[in-house]
């Protein structure tokens, strides 16, 4: 278990989200608590004042729109800690702190000479939003090297401990999506657990990560040099939230049967697939997306990213609205020519 904090609880009232959210749409929330240690969560849990109030627990804010004004209190979590926890059956056990950046978090890992988790490097967030979508790139799921994490339930106050089975994790998917927890606000994780194996094998599956190291000449990469190639290949495609607003990629891969797989595959020969253990098919959607037309094409001030199509950009002020109506007209347009429907990665935070 990470250290607890000591700090006070720092609650503020007509809170500016402004900054909280990497697509930089505006909003405000009644209340804005600054959750700094698991004991913040048990405190607010506890407080009758606050009992009955509309709740939403908020990370790094690079995975959601904001939809208007939050009437309600937002618990923002920004628990901090890293540590060695054990080593069990070949695998060490690593906490991290709920707040911690999540790059931050992995580069670290490789640095103290753990490996395990550089395939996911650069992904933008916080390390208690991770597990919630079982976060995901070139060819490793946080879901495979998870170990546990631990959460308060805002309601009672109580602290649980889920395991990898308890979280049920999917395809961007958990428990926490499943049962609503992340939309209502129902629980906090304060800490998660990774199991990085000490016999590491390079995971150098993804083309994109695979040429990157023969570009530079690596024919046996270390795991420093398979973060380096990632966060190169991530940084040719995807836009810096700080230069441009985004929320990293918008919509999911869709995931569909054979039959329905073969039959584009008929009509589309160049459409990517990949194949799953359940015997259904994984599709690019980013080249859907392109295909239907909205790669570099924008809807009002914000658009599909020139460099990368499964990228939603906010070219300059724009609300929660025009992100809406953009994500619906390509969802439209792409089930109108292949009959596969997009499901958004980002939650929605609205007004009601």
């Amino acid at each position: 278990m990470l250290p607890a904090s000591s700090t006070p609880l720092m609650l503020r009232h007509d809170a500016d989200l402004t900054p909280f959210n990497t697509l930089a749409l505006p909003a405000r929330a009644r209340m804005l608590a600054h959750i700094r240690s698991a004991d913040d969560a048990r405190r607010l849990a506890g407080d009758a004042a606050l009992r009955g109030e509309r709740r939403f627990v908020l990370g790094g804010g690079s995975n959601l729109v904001l939809d208007g004004d939050f009437d309600g209190l937002v618990l923002k979590a920004e628990i901090a800690g890293r540590a060695l926890v054990a080593e069990e059956d070949g695998y060490r056990v690593v906490a991290a702190g709920a707040g911690e950046i999540w790059h931050d978090f992995v580069q670290w890992t490789l640095t103290q000479g753990w490996p395990g988790l550089e395939n996911l490097s650069l992904i933008p967030g916080t390390v208690g939003a991770a597990p919630i979508q079982n976060i995901g790139a070139y060819g490793l799921e946080l879901a495979e090297r998870f170990h546990s994490l631990t959460a308060i339930d805002l309601g009672s106050g109580e602290t649980k401990t889920l395991d990898l089975a308890a979280c049920r994790f999917g395809y961007r998917d958990s428990v926490f999506k499943q049962e609503g927890w992340h939309r209502d606000g129902r629980m906090l994780v304060s800490e998660v657990r990774f199991r990085l194996p000490l016999r590491w094998q390079p995971n150098t599956r993804y083309a994109d990560v695979a040429g990157e190291l023969a570009a530079r000449g690596i024919a046996e990469p270390t795991p420093r040099a398979v973060a380096d190639a990632v966060i190169a290949v991530r940084q040719r495609k995807l836009p810096d939230p700080a230069v441009l607003p985004n929320a990293g990629s918008f919509f999911q891969n869709p995931v569909v049967d054979a039959a329905t797989a073969a039959s584009l595959a008929a009509a589309h020969p160049a459409l990517p697939r990949y194949a799953q253990a359940d015997g259904r098919v994984k599709l690019a959607a980013g080249w859907l997306i392109e295909a239907a037309g909205w790669k570099g094409r924008s809807l009002g001030p914000v658009g599909m990213y020139e460099k990368q199509a499964l990228v939603l950009v906010n070219r300059g002020a724009a609300r929660g609205g025009d992100v809406r109506a953009l994500a619906a007209a390509v969802q439209a347009d792409v089930a109108a020519r292949f009959g596969v429907t997009l499901v958004p990665e980002p939650i929605y935070l609205c007004v009601a």
